[in-house]
C-alpha cells in the first residue's frame, strides 16, 4: 500500500492498482487501473477537482436515466400539461428503451451518437425533440452534482429540419372553405388571411371580434391533452397576446358567421360543433380531411393554412417586424423563415432591377 497527503493507492490480488481516499467524513474509492502510475495520476486528479470544487461524489452517478428522468419530472411543477404529456412521451417511447437503463456516470457520447443517428433516421422531428430534452435533464444532472459534464455533445441533433411545408393558392383556399361545413368555413379564411393557430382558433369568442375596428384580438389558446379533454391557457409568450386587423373584404363574412352560428352572449365561442358545444379537435379533422380530398390537396395539413398566409404576407413586402406581431413570433427566427423567395417575387424583383440595369452603362463591357 502507498501512503500519500492525500488519499493512498494499495494493490488487489487481481493485479490492479485501487484508489481510497477520505472527503467529507467519508471514504471513496476511485476506481482501479492498470498500472500504479495511471493510478497515481488519477488520484492527482481527484485531489485537484476537490481542490478546485469541481468533485463528483462516484456515487452519485449510479442513478440510472429513467431513475434521475422520473425524479426530474416530478420536480417540474411549472410544465403546462401539454408539456408534460409531450415530456412523458418522449422519454418513454423514444428515450427510455434505448438509454434509460444506463447509469448516469456511464453515458458516453458515442452511446448518445448512435441513439440518435438510428433515431433521427426513422423520426427526425421526434429526435430532435428527443435530444433536446435529454440535454435539458442531463444539464440539471451536472448541477446537481452527478456527472461532471454533459455527453450530450451530438452538434446539430437539437435543431429539428423539418421539410417545406406546402402552401395553398388564393384560389384553393376559397375552395377549401367552400368545402368546409358552412359552420366552419370562416375557420379556413380566419387561418389564413389573419394566421391563426388553430388553438388560437378554437379559442376565439364573440367578444374577440371588433368588427367597428376591424381586428380580432388574440389572447387565449385551447388545446387538448391525450385524453381529449379541452384545456384553455394564455400565450406562451408576451408576443402571442396581440390584436391583428381583419382584411376589409372579410369583414362582412365574418359578422355574417357571427349572426349565424354564435349565440348573443359575449363570450360565446367563434367556433362550435353542430349541436352548439365547443369544436373538438376530431371533428375539425374529419371536416379539413374531406375538404382537402375534395380540391386534390392531400399533402395539406390545417396548419398549412397558416403558414400560406404567412408567406403571403411576405411577397407583399411585409418586414420581420410586421410579421413576427401578425403570427405572434417572439423571436426574429421564426418569422424569417416565411421571407424566402419566391419564383413570381423573384420575377418581380428581377423587373425592378431591370429599370436601373437599363439606365446604366454596361452593354458595352464586352463589346
Amino acid at each position: 500500500m502507498t501512503r500519500r497527503h492525500f488519499g493512498w493507492i494499495r494493490k488487489r490480488s487481481s493485479g490492479r492498482w485501487q484508489i481510497l481516499y477520505w472527503f467529507e467524513g467519508v471514504r471513496h474509492s476511485g476506481g482501479t487501473f492498470t498500472t500504479k502510475a495511471d493510478a497515481q495520476r488519477a488520484l492527482s486528479q481527484i485531489e485537484t477537482d476537490i481542490r478546485r470544487g469541481n468533485w463528483i461524489n462516484p456515487r452519485a452517478g449510479s442513478l440510472t436515466l429513467n431513475e434521475y428522468a422520473s425524479q426530474w419530472m416530478s420536480h417540474r411543477v411549472d410544465l403546462a400539461v401539454r408539456t408534460r404529456e409531450l415530456y412523458e412521451f418522449l422519454l418513454t417511447k423514444n428515450i427510455g428503451p434505448a438509454l434509460g437503463r444506463i447509469e448516469l456516470g456511464k453515458l458516453t457520447s458515442s452511446a448518445i451518437r448512435n441513439w440518435n443517428s438510428e433515431l433521427s433516421s426513422r423520426l427526425p422531428s421526434s429526435a430532435a425533440k428527443s435530444y433536446r430534452l435529454l440535454s435539458t435533464i442531463l444539464r440539471t444532472a451536472v448541477a446537481d452534482g452527478h456527472i461532471s459534464s454533459s455527453p450530450c455533445t451530438v452538434r446539430g441533433a437539437s435543431v429539428e429540419r423539418a421539410p417545406e411545408r406546402p402552401i395553398a393558392s388564393v384560389q384553393e383556399v376559397a375552395l377549401l372553405a367552400r368545402a368546409m361545413p358552412e359552420r366552419l368555413r370562416c375557420l379556413v379564411l380566419m387561418a389564413t388571411w389573419c394566421q391563426l393557430r388553430r388553438g388560437e382558433l378554437l379559442a376565439l369568442r364573440r367578444c374577440d371580434l371588433n368588427f367597428a375596428e376591424g381586428n380580432v384580438t388574440i389572447e387565449r389558446s385551447r388545446t387538448f391533452g391525450r385524453d381529449g379533454k379541452s384545456i384553455i391557457k394564455g400565450p406562451k409568450t408576451r408576443a402571442g397576446r396581440r390584436e391583428i386587423a381583419i382584411p376589409a373584404s372579410l369583414i362582412q363574412v365574418f359578422e355574417q358567421h357571427v349572426d349565424r352560428f354564435c349565440t348573443s352572449e359575449s363570450e360565446s365561442l367563434l367556433f362550435t360543433g353542430e349541436k352548439g358545444g365547443p369544436l373538438t379537435a376530431g371533428v375539425l379533422q374529419k371536416a379539413w380531411s374531406k375538404a382537402r380530398e375534395t380540391i386534390q390537396r392531400p399533402d395539406l395539413h390545417f396548419h398549412d393554412l397558416r403558414h400560406s398566409g404567412l408567406t403571403m404576407a411576405a411577397e407583399t413586402g411585409a418586414t420581420t417586424a410586421e410579421l413576427m406581431h401578425r403570427a405572434g413570433h417572439s423571436s426574429a427566427d421564426a418569422s424569417l423563415r416565411y421571407q424566402h423567395a419566391s419564383r413570381e417575387r423573384d420575377r418581380i424583383l428581377a423587373q425592378s432591377l431591370e429599370t436601373k440595369i437599363v439606365s446604366g452603362t454596361f452593354n458595352d463591357l464586352f463589346i
